[in-house]
């Protein structure tokens, strides 16, 4: 199994001969619209895609879609609905997300919540909460992936999400081998972190036996934690051997 951090919660998974591409964010630099309004001149995304992206695209068979709703085109943006519908995509996504794809002719193939068939192996989804306080009934909350595979590492996708007790318990009881993580502390002007936090990343490296993959960095206005600075932080905690962080278009092998 490989991992290929494309950009910001955007990474293409290889498994089993096939690679799917995770939420796919596909607008050129600068397209999108801004996420913070008082502190910041710049438009999203704030870079290009790599050029391991253009490398994999054509090998690309499905997505995989954590959340699209309520605006989310950090996962699912307009170039990546038309690149999924002019290639034929078959989409994996929940339940709550099929109707919404279909009307934008996406192909959806929609997973059970519990012990879902992938590949040889299953696939759970695990609820993902995308904020506190004030801001979480108008956030679309999502879920995370947990990824296990005949003669591969488990594999967990967080999702969007802060950390929870659900979440806390989850990867207790089920130690997945690897853990994608947003640690991008992503922030609007006001409320809550929508991401990990400090010591939310601190916490999950205390609770998890695995290694946690950093993503959602660097490539949005609204994140607040840069590479440099999670490396700064898992240097105070004496961290850094838990946690990788790949550059965009940095490929990660996972076996």
């Amino acid at each position: 199994m490989k991992i290929t951090q494309i950009r910001n919660a955007t990474i293409v998974i290889e498994v089993k001969g096939a690679c799917i591409l995770v939420d796919p964010m596909l607008s050129k630099k600068s397209t999108l619209p801004k996420l913070r309004y008082y502190k910041s001149n710049l438009r999203n995304p704030l870079v290009e895609l790599p050029e391991a992206f253009y490398k994999l695209k054509a090998r690309i068979d499905y997505a995989l879609i954590t959340h699209c709703q309520k605006g989310h085109f950090d996962h699912l943006d307009r170039a990546g609905v038309h690149w999924l519908k002019k290639n034929k995509i078959t989409t994996f996504c929940t339940y709550h997300d099929s109707t919404y794809l279909n009307k934008k002719g996406i192909h959806t193939s929609v997973l059970k919540e519990k012990c879902g068939s992938f590949f040889d192996g299953t696939i759970n989804q695990i609820p993902a909460k995308h904020t506190s306080g004030w801001l979480t009934p108008f956030m679309e909350h999502g879920v995370g992936y947990y990824i296990k595979l005949k003669n591969e590492p488990s594999l967990y996708l967080m999702g969007d999400t802060i950390l929870t007790d659900e979440i806390r318990r989850f990867i207790r009881d089920n130690q997945p081998d690897y853990i994608v993580a947003p640690t991008g502390k992503a922030q609007f002007d006001i409320g809550a972190p929508l991401l990990l936090n400090e010591t939310e990343i601190v916490e999950l490296a205390s609770i998890s036996k695995g290694l946690i993959i950093g993503n959602h960095m660097e490539a949005l206005d609204h994140c607040r934690i840069s590479r440099k600075g999670l490396t700064a932080i898992l240097k105070d905690h004496n961290l850094t051997k838990q946690f990788i962080i790949p550059n965009d278009g940095e490929t990660v092998d996972l076996t």
